[in-house]
């Protein structure tokens, strides 16, 4: 798996080069905009079934990869699935309340109690996957108090939360309410970097 992952990290400039700059951060919540948000995060609350498309770039500070990303969320269960661009490989990460099942190891299939637990072991990575759930919508998880700065678009342009920085570079305003098409998650050494290129509501 760490070979591979060391092979896609050198597609990784493809996935970065398509970033765009991070819009500026204008304040830091002022009324309107927090007021603005906790509407958006009540019109998002029982937003559980959707499927995203995109390019995934993660990082542990030593190995990294980047791939097609389809992520589907059904309820408390999901699916990702990442796609190399060039060899095809894939991996298969999927679960719910009852445990996690990772695919496309060497040596087979690996179980877990959950996302979070079978990646630290898997993979030594401390990626917060059910936080991740929340972000990538543009809102905040629940647990942790929160910071949120906002761009001139009153949407939110970082939201800090458990030592994670998410910055949101892009939004689709097609959405109602919009939505992330690039979220990027710092916590060093570890980062994720998603392109969202499509959202299905469902």
């Amino acid at each position: 798996m760490k070979s591979s992952l060391r092979f896609l990290a050198a597609l990784a400039p493809l996935l970065l080069a398509a970033c765009a700059p991070q819009q500026l951060v204008r304040n830091k919540g002022d009324a309107t905009s927090l007021a603005q948000q906790q509407v958006r995060e009540q019109q998002l609350a029982d937003t559980t079934h959707w499927t995203l498309q995109g390019r995934l770039f993660v990082s542990n500070g030593r190995d990294g990869g980047t791939g097609n990303l389809t992520w589907t969320q059904d309820g408390d269960h999901y699916e990702f699935t990442l796609r190399a661009p060039v060899t095809g490989k894939s991996f298969r990460l999927a679960g719910g309340p009852d445990g996690a099942v990772l695919d496309g190891l060497d040596g087979g299939p690996q179980h877990g109690p959950d996302a979070e637990a079978l990646m630290q072991h898997a993979l030594g990575w401390d990626v917060p996957l059910s936080e991740l759930r929340a972000w990538v919508l543009g809102v905040r998880a629940q647990g942790a108090e929160a910071e949120v700065s906002f761009g001139d678009d009153r949407l939110p342009s970082l939201l800090q939360q458990d030592g994670w920085a998410v910055s949101y570079p892009a939004w689709d305003n097609t959405h109602q309410p919009p939505l992330p098409t690039k979220v990027f998650a710092d916590k060093p050494p570890y980062k994720v970097k998603l392109a969202i290129e499509s959202w299905s509501m469902h």
